[in-house]
């Protein structure tokens, strides 16, 4: 409906998943910072478009598969 939205990606960390590593704050340090004890913070975890590629490559090199890109434009129905 909301053409403003249909493309919006918001990234999430698994917590659980997370062994601190921080490499995704050093990818896309734009959007994500560590905390004391080295674990991601999301402060708002929409992606700008003009980040999108960054965060896709984020995503992909968490050695731990921590790290998601959700597409919440899209609602079913």
């Amino acid at each position: 409906m909301n053409r403003a939205r249909a493309g919006t990606r918001t990234l999430r960390v698994d917590r659980i998943a997370c062994t601190g590593r921080g490499l995704c704050a050093e990818l896309l340090p734009e959007l994500i910072a560590l905390d004391e004890w080295g674990y991601p913070v999301v402060a708002d975890p929409t992606v700008p478009g003009r980040l999108r590629g960054h965060a896709r490559r984020a995503v992909a090199a968490c050695p731990r598969l921590a790290l998601r890109l959700d597409d919440t434009g899209r609602r079913p129905g």
